[in-house]
């Protein structure tokens, strides 16, 4: 081992022994201990063990599934009072998830009262295509992670907490079906008594899938049994392989249940309209075909059944109408300076989001569009945005996530007038800005969860998070 390399290694070991004498002896009366000094030599000895030894408890490679921390491995953060998160539970799956999709459950809306239960689909981008999966998760026993100590507490309170803590810890089942090639994105939609997944894979085909297979199992002991057993790879309910090279961009009509439109790498929109019998669909042949490079992403209106939005590497946002193909209704033709990669239209406000390689995020009003100006533009993320999501029941509200790391949550109804009270430390922040989600590497895609008001859901190299912050 070079010099170089070891004077690295120590360095890394030494500020990993640093952080854990500091959080020691901040809940350690240390005047108990003797004092010794060590070489240079045993404490690389002894922290190379500990860390090692920490690697080993946190997530055996033995396992397909860990829980990892519920807390992010970071410095001590100043409280701001509204930045705080109620519910942190963090997933890790045996290979990353580009994309997922939350699947609606019979268990109501607006559910606020712990312990809270949901169901998500996605798709694996293994290091090789035969290692890839299709999966169904419930992640259950979801509680909140605030509690406040009372001061003088007994042992025996300790104990109990202790025992209560374990009766809380998040719970998973999770459900796989074999998938020959990486999942590049996963949509899901209710049609009728089905469940279905619109998946976007590296092998140029979108598939349709049933997904009650997976759904029962991960209700049923039995039901689990017996699909194991049975493992095999994912039949499509259907699929297409008309677009001759693989894409991104997929979505599911709100307005019109089994409508679907796909969208590819080589700048071609298809739509799909789903046959009687809801197990096929007429593609139109001719694609929608007016961007000049990659489609990077899709969405339906919320209110007009005929019209949807994309956005692509050509830096352009357009409208179109179904009813006047080949071409786009309206455009922005130069939104971004670089690639847009990700759009959500407001549900109930006649609002479009996008974010692009340039870091930016910004939001246009429909009945200005043709103007190509953004009604606002946020520059907080330092690398490509990767995700963002207008919240289902406050249509002020979004999340975003890049390639640094960290998920946003802003509220465009704060105004900068009300920055009176702010703390000096986060007055250079945008007003609007209510909340940085950090503690993942590579976040992919974030959503909101359509049935529990504030929770969102994110996913990563690490695995998946799922936080609600008392911002909402």
């Amino acid at each position: 081992m070079t010099l170089l390399v070891r004077a690295v290694l120590l360095k890394i070991l030494i500020l990993f022994l640093v952080s854990l004498l500091q959080s020691f002896r901040e809940e350690t009366d240390l005047s108990q201990f003797t004092q010794v000094s060590s070489s240079p030599e045993e404490l690389l000895k002894l922290t190379s063990e500990l860390f090692s030894r920490w690697i080993e408890i946190g997530c055996p490679p033995s396992i397909e599934t860990c829980t990892l921390p519920t807390l992010p491995p970071s410095v001590k953060r100043k409280d701001y009072g509204p930045s705080r998160a109620r519910l942190l539970t963090t997933r890790a799956i045996s290979a990353p998830c580009l994309s997922f999709d939350i699947l609606r459950d019979g268990d109501g809306d607006s559910r606020e009262q712990f312990p809270l239960s949901m169901l998500l689909c996605a798709g694996t981008q293994a290091d090789t295509a035969l290692k890839n999966r299709l999966l169904v998760m419930r992640m259950y026993n979801l509680h909140g992670t605030e509690k406040d100590k009372e001061e003088g507490e007994s042992s025996d309170e300790e104990s109990d907490e202790e025992e209560e803590d374990e009766e809380k810890k998040p719970q998973m089942e999770l459900a796989m079906m074999p998938h020959y090639g990486g999942i590049n994105r996963v949509r899901v939609t209710q049609f009728g008594e089905q469940s279905l997944a619109a998946v976007w894979s590296e092998k140029g085909q979108v598939e349709i899938f049933d997904l009650r297979p997976q759904l029962e199992a991960v209700h049923s002991s039995a039901a689990m049994a017996a699909f194991i057993k049975q493992e095999k790879e994912a039949a499509a309910l259907f699929s297409f392989s008309g677009h001759m090279t693989e894409g991104f961009a997929i979505d599911w009509s709100p307005k019109v249940p089994g409508r679907l439109v796909s969208g590819d790498c080589k700048k071609n929109i298809h739509v799909w309209e789903p046959r009687e019998g809801g197990t096929s669909w007429q593609i139109d042949q001719r694609p929608f075909s007016s961007h000049t490079k990659s489609v990077e992403d899709l969405q339906w209106s919320p209110t007009e059944a005929t019209v949807f939005a994309s956005c692509s590497v050509d830096q352009s946002i357009r409208i179109w109408d179904i009813r006047a193909p080949p071409n786009s209704m309206l455009s922005a033709n130069e939104a971004h300076s670089s690639d847009i990669n990700v759009i959500s239209w407001n549900r109930s406000e006649p609002f479009l989001l996008s974010g692009g390689d340039d870091g930016l995020l910004k939001v246009w009003d429909l009945r200005q569009f043709k103007t190509g100006r953004p009604v606002a533009n946020f520059k907080q993320h330092s690398a490509p945005i990767t995700s963002v999501e207008w919240n289902p029941v406050d249509s002020s509200v979004f999340a975003a996530s890049g390639a640094d790391d960290v998920a946003s949550l802003w509220d465009l109804s704060v105004e900068s007038c009300d920055m009176g009270a702010r703390v000096e430390a986060v007055r250079d922040l945008p007003p609007q800005l209510l909340f940085l989600h950090q503690g993942q590497s590579e976040i992919k895609e974030i959503h909101w969860h359509p049935q529990m008001p504030g929770v969102m859901v994110s996913t990563a190299l690490s695995g998946f998070n799922v936080f609600r912050t008392i911002s909402v």
